[in-house]
């Protein structure tokens, strides 16, 4: 992996707010592509600016907006222990709120990052169901979901992804039962959608963080090379 460079931006949203985003790339060379990070409930915390880095390192301009801006302070971070407080700042989202976040998000990154129409996107825990939703509203290439929670609640959407998907679920999570995977799954079958369907028998819900008690590294290092051979192939 090359050097990176890395920094808070500001992004400006297009319902008049403005967001603190976590933005890494190629230090030595100029990148070809481009890819939206989305947070889990716990915010743009060291773990997702560093998930974010490691993106970098593989080429890519990669930015990880800080979707609770609305209602917490810039560079708010939540810990995997207080989950209470994250809810807090989770009850407070909104589908019309995210989908600015993500056009603008999509849009700073194609102007200023020259990677043109050739961006992806992922997410983790709720950064999941959010690339979902992303892949709804902007004109991705490819889009990755790792145990996204609540994808249900977007499944009205599922006629207008309009890239690829890549969804990663652990049979042991119970935050989502396998009942809310066949139901996505379905839907874009349905709908005649392209995606790969990845559940890992011995994973449960955040088993790519490794900063979480539910960490598996097994798991982990095999999503990651999944991850890297369909972004490859797809952006």
């Amino acid at each position: 992996m090359s050097k990176v460079s890395s920094e808070y931006v500001e992004i400006k949203v297009d319902d008049g707010t403005s967001m603190q985003a976590w933005f890494a790339r190629p230090a030595e060379q100029q990148a070809k592509r481009g890819l939206l990070v989305f947070q889990e409930a716990f915010g743009v915390n060291a773990h997702i600016r560093d998930v974010t880095e490691r993106f970098a390192g593989l080429g890519f301009a990669a930015v990880a907006p800080e979707l609770f801006h609305r209602s917490a302070p810039p560079k708010w971070e939540g810990r995997y222990d207080d989950f209470p407080s994250a809810m807090q700042q989770l009850q407070k989202l909104t589908e019309p709120g995210l989908e600015n976040d993500v056009r603008s998000t999509y849009n700073w990154l194609k102007n200023r990052a020259e990677v043109g129409d050739a961006i992806a996107c992922i997410g983790y825990c709720m950064g999941g169901r959010t690339s979902f939703l992303a892949n709804s509203v902007v004109p991705l290439k490819a889009a990755i979901s790792y145990y996204g929670g609540g994808i249900p609640a977007l499944l009205g959407r599922t006629s207008k992804l309009q890239a690829p998907m890549l969804l990663f679920w652990g049979e042991l999570d119970q935050h989502i039962p396998p009942e809310q995977r066949n139901q996505v799954t379905k839907a874009m079958r349905d709908a005649n959608k392209q995606y790969v369907d990845v559940v890992f028998s011995n994973a449960d819900h955040g088993f790519f963080c490794d900063a979480r008690k539910s960490y598996e590294p097994g798991a982990a290092r095999l999503a990651w090379d999944l991850t890297r051979s369909f972004l490859d192939a797809r952006v």
